[in-house]
């Protein structure tokens, strides 16, 4: 009997390192990278002076936006 729970443990475990890893720990961490990269953005919109510059920045903002909403 004991023999049939190790089988069915190394079965589980040959199971689990082949399948994908899971994404919930993941996801959270690249969009907080996201949510830190638009507060960056922000602060230096913020202090822009010079026209072409704003745009950038005003661009990189908007590119943010959809990849964090797309999250």
């Amino acid at each position: 009997m004991a023999r049939g729970f190790e089988s069915k443990s190394v079965a589980d475990q040959q199971e689990a390192s082949q399948a994908p890893p899971a994404r919930a720990d993941v996801v959270p961490a690249e969009r907080k990278t996201l949510e830190l990269a638009r507060a960056d953005v922000e602060q230096r919109l913020r202090t822009a002076t010079h026209g072409g510059h704003r745009e950038m920045l005003q661009r990189a903002l908007k590119a943010l936006d959809a990849d964090i909403a797309k999250r």
